[in-house]
């Protein structure tokens, strides 16, 4: 019997009223993931891409249709609600880091803890652990503007890992980096995937895109192509 997919769009629309003028960001889009894909996102600017990151980071809701993440209909989700999603099934890579530069590394990975209210030594303990995961145990103490673009770029994988998300979804991961700290967070990206992360990346980078397992592409908010590789 086969699984259930860990995300399903059906006939999602997402329309935007821009004075007269009407925008269907997404237009009818069915999509499934499974647990375990590493799917790009990718199109030319204005496609979508950013639109359906954020349908699927529940930071927006559909117009119309259904988003069922791990078999719940988020769909019609209020925003305490949603919030409550993103914070227990969710992990976000931002390719601006996004990191609270008052903070160190280690408090910085525990951010999402706080919010679920874990209790203050096990936060700690996670995020220490989360750290030394991705190369930065000897940089706990640090603050964000004492470290590479690449480094602070662990810290924000780090963070998305920290709640064991459902599916991790990563917005131009590398889009700041040099291409060697590009090509060190997609190998880790990699390393990821292959211990059974389920990651959705956007990307407009074909190089990068050719290297997940499967290339979704919009146009004008529809899919284009979905194709899924050996």
């Amino acid at each position: 019997m086969s699984r259930a997919p860990i995300v399903s769009l059906e006939k999602v629309t997402k329309t935007y009223h821009m004075g007269q003028n009407v925008l269907n960001a997404l237009d009818g889009v069915s999509l499934t993931f499974q647990e375990g894909e590493y799917v790009s996102i990718m199109g030319p600017s204005g496609c979508g891409k950013s639109t359906m990151l954020n349908v699927l980071g529940c930071l927006d809701r559909p117009t119309a249709g259904r988003y069922v993440l791990g078999g719940q209909d988020v769909s019609a989700f209020d925003d305490d609600a949603l919030s409550g999603i993103r914070g227990k099934r969710l992990g976000f890579i931002f390719q601006s880091y996004n990191l609270i530069q008052q903070l160190t590394v280690v408090e910085n990975i525990e951010v999402p803890l706080y919010y679920q209210g874990v209790p203050a030594h096990e936060s700690r303990e996670a995020a220490a652990a989360l750290a030394d995961r991705v190369g930065l145990g000897n940089r706990l103490d640090h603050k964000p503007f004492e470290l590479s673009g690449g480094q602070q770029q662990r810290v924000g994988i780090a963070r998305a890992l920290v709640n064991d998300p459902l599916i991790i979804l990563a917005d131009e991961p590398t889009g700041n980096l040099d291409s060697r700290s590009g090509a060190e967070i997609l190998a880790l990206l990699d390393e990821l995937h292959g211990q059974g992360k389920t990651i959705i990346m956007v990307t407009h980078d074909n190089e990068i895109g050719e290297r997940s397992m499967r290339v979704v592409r919009l146009r004008d908010g529809r899919v284009e192509a979905d194709i899924t590789h050996g």
